[in-house]
């Protein structure tokens, strides 16, 4: 309880420390092109009474959730094979390293046209760019094990299923729900570019439409609706993180 409070506290310092300098942007600027914190949080308010705001919401969220799931469930097993297994890594490092450094964003016109203007495509993009990250973290965390841990686990007889529970998995875990979570705002950032073309749906439509209609209100309902989103996120990957990794949490209380 004490901990939730003062993790909300923090939330709203943070929050009013923002209020404050965009109201005194809004005032500096007139309060037309941005406005006013008060006049944004009421368009919000309202826009969440409405059936179409919360579509928007949902599709964003589903669109988000699942490619993060899939980068996961792809990135982090692979990582975890590559950073344990020389064959493989050597086989598959030049690979991936070669082709991180390249804006994976430049690609979505070539998704569209393979997987369609639906939310394949979009959930794709996302994946693909969250997924590096993951792979290469996991990896990297892997191969950073000392050799003794191996050679403890090996000389009390355990089995490969005992290296990589004991050894593999508290190695990689943290590394991989690190970039998860800082993941989290790459693929909201992502998720808005995507949701911008060939879509009538998302928050990151909403707030294109709105930009184009001058209708800043509603426009600053969508980017705080989507700020929700990914602070949701970055929360749900910490909390997940501290329930999948206790034993770093512990020893941090030590």
């Amino acid at each position: 309880m004490v901990k939730l409070f003062a993790a909300m506290l923090r939330y709203g310092l943070v929050i009013l420390v923002l209020g404050i300098l965009w109201k005194l942007t809004a005032l500096s600027l007139g309060g037309v092109v941005l406005p006013h914190p008060e006049d944004a949080l009421a368009a919000l308010a309202e826009a969440m009474t409405t059936r179409i705001f919360w579509e928007h919401f949902g599709v964003s969220l589903y669109r988000s959730v699942t490619a993060m799931a899939l980068a996961w469930v792809t990135a982090f097993p692979l990582g975890l094979v590559m950073g344990s297994v020389r064959r493989v890594d050597k086989i598959m490092a030049p690979f991936v390293f070669l082709t991180y450094p390249v804006p994976k964003i430049v690609l979505l016109p070539i998704f569209l046209l393979l997987l369609g203007l639906g939310d394949t495509s979009k959930i794709a993009m996302i994946a693909l760019i969250l997924g590096y990250q993951i792979l290469v973290t996991t990896r990297d965390g892997v191969r950073s094990i000392h050799p003794k841990y191996f050679d403890s686990v090996r000389s009390l007889g355990g089995s490969n299923m005992d290296v990589l529970r004991e050894v593999l998995l508290p190695a990689a875990l943290p590394h991989g729900f690190t970039a998860l979570r800082l993941g989290t705002g790459v693929s909201v950032a992502v998720l808005f570019f995507v949701e911008s073309f060939a879509t009538t749906r998302g928050l990151g439509y909403m707030i294109m439409d709105a930009w184009g209609a001058m209708d800043y209100l509603t426009m600053f309902s969508g980017i705080l609706g989507m700020s929700i989103m990914g602070a949701a996120l970055y929360e749900v990957a910490n909390v997940l993180e501290r329930k999948v990794c206790r034993w770093m949490f512990l020893r941090a209380k030590d």
